[in-house]
């Protein structure tokens, strides 16, 4: 059976019920709840929403049928996400299932309730998860050092099990395009190898799929929405970790290329797409004996002849 992909151009919504008004000079913020907006506060709306639509039809993200699990962490890029697959979900040609999870970690003075109180106001199904990562960390990092690395990695285990005991077909993360960026460069800078995040990953144990439906989408275009629609968010310090000190370099260097350049973290993500292997190194990629892509049928557009 052929699945129909999300539409690059969703349909529009159904005008409001409100007598005299024009649809066009309002968004909605909730489930039959419209605020007055302006064109600028519109453009990012549909912006948003589009590039979302446009990764998703790009990388086949989400097929009919399919229930994706919406990892919510308490941050803007996973509250974001949520809302942005929520207009999709009403607009596609397609019928797919959202179910919101979020892993309660246990770290003193976690608002996991802030976090239910609006998933429940905006009618979407819930599941959370308690487990208590941080006394885990505690025992195996000593204090001062950063965490994040091991906590990331508890998380997305404890993510895996939950999408296979709920029935999940996918697993949908809030990561952006700055994030696609940073890591790209964090592995190309101190770690020697060219590797960033893919749209789409298939876990090692072949049970889980991962989407990143934002990675058209830019930090600061996510942080301004969530701005505007006042999500409470989760602090950024809750745990008391301190930011790892060469991501904090990385995206200090974005916001100064941001600063003198339009587009270096779009085309610098675009490099991700468009991949010449004849023009690297790497003997797993490209026969230089032979001059030619390594594996079946592989070609290589830009190989010199």
């Amino acid at each position: 059976m052929t699945e129909a992909p999300i539409s690059l151009n969703p349909a529009k919504p159904p005008r409001m019920s409100k007598s005299g008004r024009d649809s066009k000079k309002y968004i909605q913020v909730a489930p039959g709840k419209h605020i007055q907006a302006s064109v600028s506060v519109r453009k990012l709306e549909k912006r948003i929403v589009r590039l979302t639509a446009q990764a998703i039809t790009d990388y086949n993200m989400i097929e009919d049928g399919d229930k994706v699990l919406v990892a919510m962490s308490g941050g803007k890029d996973s509250y974001v996400l949520l809302d942005a697959l929520q207009r999709l979900q009403g607009r596609a040609p397609i019928r797919f299932e959202l179910i919101a999870v979020h892993v309660a970690q246990g770290i003193p003075g976690e608002p996991t309730h802030v976090l239910e109180d609006y998933l429940k106001s905006i009618g979407v199904p819930y599941h959370i998860e308690y487990q208590d990562t941080h006394s885990i960390i505690e025992k195996l990092i000593p204090s001062g050092k950063n965490v994040c690395s091991l906590c990331a990695r508890l998380r997305r285990g404890i993510l895996y099990r939950v999408a296979r005991e709920l029935g999940c077909t996918k697993i949908a993360l809030g990561h952006q395009m700055d994030d696609v960026v940073s890591t790209l460069l964090l592995n190309m800078f101190y770690g020697g190898r060219i590797k960033g995040m893919p749209p789409v990953l298939r876990s090692d144990d072949k049970q889980n799929i991962v989407i990143r439906p934002m990675v058209y989408v830019r930090e600061y275009e996510i942080a301004k929405w969530a701005r505007i629609r006042e999500f409470s968010l989760a602090p950024k310090n809750l745990c008391g970790a301190r930011e790892n000190q060469k991501r904090k370099e990385i995206k200090e260097l974005i916001a100064q290329w941001d600063r003198q350049y339009d587009s270096r973290i779009y085309n610098l993500f675009m490099s991700t797409t468009r991949v010449a292997a004849s023009q690297l190194s790497d003997k797993t990629l490209f026969d230089f004996t032979r001059f030619e892509r390594v594996g079946p049928g592989a070609v290589d557009t830009d190989c010199d002849e």
